[in-house]
C-alpha cells in the first residue's frame, strides 16, 4: 500500500509527539509530587480573565488539536482510506465497537450511581500515544496496519467530540448556538463560492468558537466544524485544507499536546492511592480501556467482514487487529479531557486520572508485546526465505 505524503507527515508527527507525551507526563507527575508541588499546581491555576490557564488550554488550544483531527478525517474521506466505502467500513465499524464496548463495561460498574456520567471516559483513543507505541516496532508494521490504527483513532476522536456535544453540554443558549451555526453556514457558503483565502475561515472560526462557548456546547467542537468548512478542493498541496494541515502538524504534536499533558497530569499521589483502583469508577475505566477496546474493535470488525460489509487488508491478519485494539485502549489525552467535563469533584477527577494512566500504560504494554509477537520481521523473514522462493 502506498501512503500519501500528508499521511506520512501526520503519522510521523504523531509518532514523535507520542514519545514526547510520555516524557511530559512523567515529568509532570514527578514535579507534582516533589517539593515544588504547591508552586507547580498554582502555576496551572493562574487566572486569566476569570479562568485558569488550564481552562484556556483545554478549551482554546485543544480546539486547534480537533481542527487538525477534522482536517485529517476530511482528507481520509476524500482521498484516503475512507474514500472507498468497502475500505472505510472496517475502521468505521471497528471504531464503533471500540466506543460501545468500553462505555458498556463502564456502565456495568457504574450504572445508577453518581459516576455514571463518566461512561465517555474509556471511549476515546489517544492518537499520538497509540502511534508513538506502534512506531517502536518500526519496519515490522505493514502500511495497512498504520492506516487502520490511525483511521480508528481519528474516528474515535470524532465520536468523542459528538459525545461531548450531546452528553456534556450544560445549560444551553439557543441564541448563541444558532449564531455559531450561522457563522458555520456562512463559511460553507464561502467554500461553495470557491473562496480559497484562509484568513476569513480562521477569523470565522474564532467567532464561531466564542459563540459556541457562550452557547453551553463545548467549544472544541468548533475545530471539527471549521475543518469541514475549509476548502479541500482537489486535495493537492496547494489546497487550503492541505496547507493548513501541513502547518498544524508540528505545533499540535510538539506544543499543544505536550502542554495539555503537563497541565492535566499534575496529579498528587497520596499514600494508599492504589486502593482507589478497585472502586467502580476506576474499574469501569480500566476494564473499558484494556478489555472493552480490543473486544469491541475485534468483534465488530470480524462480524462486518464475515457479513461481507468490508474486507480485511491482505497484509494484516486478525491477530494484528487485536493488537490495534489494545493500542486503541490508550485513552490518555481524550479520556482525561472527558473526565474534566464529566466530574466536578476534584478527588474523583484525580482518581479517574490515575485509573486512566494505569489503564493506558497497561494497554500500551499489551499492544506492544502482542504485536511484537505476532508481526513478522521482514528482514528476518527474507534471510530465512528458502532460495528460489517467491518474495
Amino acid at each position: 500500500m502506498k501512503l500519501t505524503r500528508l499521511f506520512n507527515e501526520f503519522f510521523d508527527s504523531e509518532k514523535s509527539g507520542g514519545l514526547l507525551l510520555i516524557f511530559c507526563t512523567a515529568i509532570s507527575v514527578f514535579i507534582a509530587n516533589s517539593y515544588l508541588q504547591q508552586e507547580y499546581l498554582q502555576f496551572w491555576q493562574f487566572q486569566i480573565s476569570g479562568h485558569s490557564s488550564t481552562h484556556w488550554l483545554n478549551d482554546g488550544l485543544m480546539t486547534v488539536f480537533f481542527l487538525l483531527i477534522g482536517l485529517e478525517l476530511e482528507r481520509e474521506i476524500y482521498k484516503g482510506e475512507l474514500s472507498n466505502l468497502k475500505n472505510a467500513a472496517l475502521p468505521v465499524v471497528s471504531a464503533l465497537g471500540g466506543m460501545l464496548f468500553p462505555a458498556g463495561l463502564f456502565l456495568l460498574f457504574n450504572f445508577g450511581t453518581e459516576t455514571q456520567a463518566g461512561a465517555g471516559i474509556p471511549m476515546a483513543t489517544d492518537i499520538a500515544f497509540a502511534i508513538g507505541i506502534l512506531s517502536l516496532l518500526s519496519h515490522r508494521v505493514p502500511a495497512s496496519l498504520k492506516v487502520l490504527l490511525t483511521a480508528i483513532a481519528v474516528i474515535d476522536d470524532l465520536g468523542a467530540i459528538l459525545v461531548i456535544a450531546i452528553f456534556y453540554t450544560g445549560s444551553l443558549s439557543l441564541t448563541h448556538l444558532f449564531a455559531a451555526l450561522g457563522v458555520f453556514v456562512l463559511l460553507l457558503l464561502l467554500n461553495r463560492l470557491r473562496f480559497h483565502n484562509l484568513i476569513p475561515y480562521l477569523i470565522g472560526g474564532i467567532v464561531m468558537w466564542y459563540l459556541m462557548q457562550k452557547s453551553g456546547v463545548h467549544p472544541t467542537i468548533t475545530g471539527v466544524l471549521l475543518a469541514f468548512a475549509i476548502p479541500f478542493g482537489d486535495g493537492s498541496e496547494k489546497s487550503p485544507s492541505y496547507l493548513l494541515q501541513h502547518v498544524l502538524h508540528k505545533p499540535v504534536a510538539f506544543i499543544i499536546l505536550p502542554l495539555f499533558a503537563l497541565a492535566n497530569t499534575c496529579i498528587t499521589i497520596d499514600t494508599g492511592w492504589q486502593n482507589g483502583l478497585t472502586g467502580p469508577n476506576s474499574m469501569g475505566i480500566i476494564t473499558g480501556l484494556t478489555l472493552g477496546k480490543p473486544l469491541g474493535i475485534f468483534l465488530f470488525g470480524y462480524l462486518s467482514v464475515s457479513l461481507g460489509l468490508c474486507a480485511l487488508p491482505h497484509d494484516i491478519k486478525w491477530k494484528h487487529v487485536i493488537g490495534v485494539g489494545f493500542l486503541s485502549g490508550i485513552g490518555f489525552t481524550m479520556s482525561i479531557f472527558i473526565t474534566l467535563l464529566a466530574f466536578d469533584d476534584q478527588s474523583l477527577i484525580i482518581q479517574s486520572k490515575i485509573a486512566i494512566l494505569v489503564a493506558s500504560l497497561a494497554a500500551g504494554i499489551l499492544g506492544l508485546v502482542w504485536l511484537r509477537m505476532t508481526l513478522t520481521d521482514p528482514i528476518h523473514a527474507a534471510i530465512n526465505q528458502p532460495k528460489g522462493a517467491d518474495l
